[in-house]
This record gives structure tokens, sequence and C-alpha cells, in this order.
């Protein structure tokens, strides 16, 4: 029972961040779940939300991002992690060459 539960926890997650995603700009988000069954192989669990591959995890300890980065694709997108603990928050992860990245990108387009 405990496992079906904390599965629906993690789905339940994941529909909040789509609506979020939507409220972003991402107006074509879609759960993998429901649109990509590859994607979700893949350990993304968001369609449409180019530049970024998201992976959500709701867990009461924090995974291993390492090992959770590493499993997801390796193309032109941003992997990133969104982990939501109970009562303690909300952190996005990725690894800090994309961070540079996305700095880089900041200032090549003169934003800092």
């Amino acid at each position: 029972m405990r496992k079906n539960n904390s599965r629906a926890i993690g789905h339940q997650y994941e529909r909040h961040l789509r609506l979020e995603l939507i409220e972003l700009g991402w107006e074509n988000c879609q759960t993998s779940r429901y649109a990509s069954r590859e994607h979700d192989d893949a350990n993304v669990d968001f369609v449409h939300t180019d530049p970024f591959n998201i992976q959500a995890k709701r867990w009461k300890s924090a995974p291993s991002y390492h090992e959770v980065l590493k499993s997801m694709p390796d193309d032109s997108n941003y992997n990133v992690i969104f982990h939501k603990r109970p009562s303690k928050g909300e952190v996005v992860v990725m690894d800090k060459l994309t961070f540079y990245a996305l700095v880089e990108k900041l200032r090549f387009n003169k934003i800092i």
C-alpha cells in the first residue's frame, strides 16, 4: 500500500508542476506519462519544456542527484531535477556545466 501511495503523491506533484510550467510559458507542457512513453522511459517527466529536460521527485529523503542526472538524456536540452521534500520546500538541481551554460546564455543576451 505504501508504494502505491508514494506513487500517487509523485504523480500529484507532476500534475502540480505541469500547471506551474504552463503558467511560466510552456503552454503545451504535458506529463510524459500522458504524452510520451519514450520520454518517460528516458527519465524525463514532461514534454514540450525545451530547452529543459525535467525530472520531478517528491521524496522524503534526497535522491542521488548525480545518478538521476546521469540517467537523463544526453541531448541539447538542459537536464534539471525538481525535488520537493515534505516540510523542507522545493529545490531545482542541475550539474555545474549546465549552470555555466545558462550563465553564458544570460551574458550573451546581456541579461547579466
